[in-house]
Formats: C-alpha cells, structure tokens, sequence
C-alpha cells in the first residue's frame, strides 16, 4: 500500500491518488521515503517540499498532491510531536518551497514548532532568505525573538548568518528578511549563544547594503 501511494506521487497521478486516498486514507498520514537510497520515512506533506527542493516537481503540482492529501485527512503538522523533528512547514521553509509554506500556514500549522536545531519556521526561512515566507510568518504571530536550541540564536541572527554565507548575486532575499525582522520589531540587542548580538555580525557586512 505504501509503494502504491510512492508510485502514485512519483508518476504525479492526481487522479489516481485522491481515488486511492479515497480507499485508504489511513495512508495519507504514512510515512514515506525520500527514494530507493534514501529509505528514512518522512510524513508525505514533508516529501514533497524535499522533491519541490531537488526539483522532482513543480510548486504548483506539489501543492495539488498536498491539497489532496489534506482533503484526505493527513495532518498539516506530520504527526510530529517532539522538538527537533521538522515539521511540514519547517520543512518547507527550509527547502525553498514558498508556496507549501503558505499553504501550510494557511491550513493552520504549527509556526512555533521547533524542528532541526531547534529552529522554527521562522529561523529557517530567515537562514535561507525567503522573505515571502518570513514576511507571511511575521503576520501570522511567528515568535520574532525566539532563540533556536542549538545556537540559542533568534531568527535575526540566523538571517545575517544566511547572509555572509550566500553567493553574492543571492543576497536579495537575506537582505529583504532582515529588513523585514527588523521593522517587525526584532530586538537587535539579544545575544546568541556565543555572546554576539546583530549589531557585532553586522560588522560582516556592508551596513549599506541593508538601508535599514
């Protein structure tokens, strides 16, 4: 039965697996693996933000498989629980996959879980310089000054830290997020977990690039 959902995702049948959902949908909250290598099982809505991020599919075939799944009962959190343990949405937000992360935010997930490295969805859309997300997260109530578990570092830090990572034609979207946090209200003065706050990481970067 789960090689039967895999398959029906994989050929991008939207037919054949709302019916088949249809049947069994017990199946819509199954976890299923990345691929024939990589066999750990992931909740469905979480695979297909990992196949939108490797290119697999489209956002917008993506979403169709997501709505259908959602219609079927599957659980916009992925029946995750414990910290630590990305969610649909952190997911998303970490894998480039915008439009899920929206749908997601909009069906009513979680935006304060905190998943790999005890960061929620706004950490890790802010690490990687989704602004669309950061900005939808923002208005949704996301906690701005939360500090992850790992680093004990809030979303402003890991977006200037996405920035002095990033090639020099991707800056845009990291530049856009701290501009966001920031007139969002972040507290700048919060140190992370080694004692820098967002004025000392500044100093990696040109404050003119910012026009705060």
């Amino acid at each position: 039965m789960q090689a039967r959902i895999c398959a029906l995702l994989d050929e991008k049948d939207f037919q054949g697996l709302d019916q088949y959902l249809g049947e069994n949908p017990g199946l819509a909250n199954q976890g299923i693996p990345f691929d024939n290598v990589n066999t750990t099982l992931a909740h469905p809505l979480h695979r297909l933000c990992d196949r939108v991020f490797s290119g697999a599919y489209t956002e917008v075939e993506a979403l169709r498989m997501a709505m259908i799944l959602v219609n079927h009962g599957a659980d916009i959190n992925g029946n995750v629980g414990e910290e630590g343990q990305d969610s649909p949405l952190t997911a998303a937000a970490s894998l480039h996959a915008d439009e899920m992360a929206l749908f997601y935010i909009e069906k009513g997930a979680d935006i304060h879980h905190k998943g790999c490295y005890g960061g929620t969805a706004l950490h890790w859309a802010s690490w990687c310089g989704r602004p669309v997300v950061v900005e939808r997260l923002v208005k949704a109530g996301a906690f701005l000054n939360a500090r992850c578990t790992q680093f004990k570092a809030t979303p402003l830090h890991w977006a200037i830290n996405g920035l002095g990572r990033a090639e020099k034609n991707g800056r845009t979207g990291h530049l856009s997020c701290l501009r966001l946090l920031i007139r969002a209200g972040a507290d700048t003065a919060i140190p992370d977990g080694e004692g820098k706050t967002f004025s000392e990481l500044l100093t990696s970067i040109d404050p003119g690039e910012l026009s705060l």
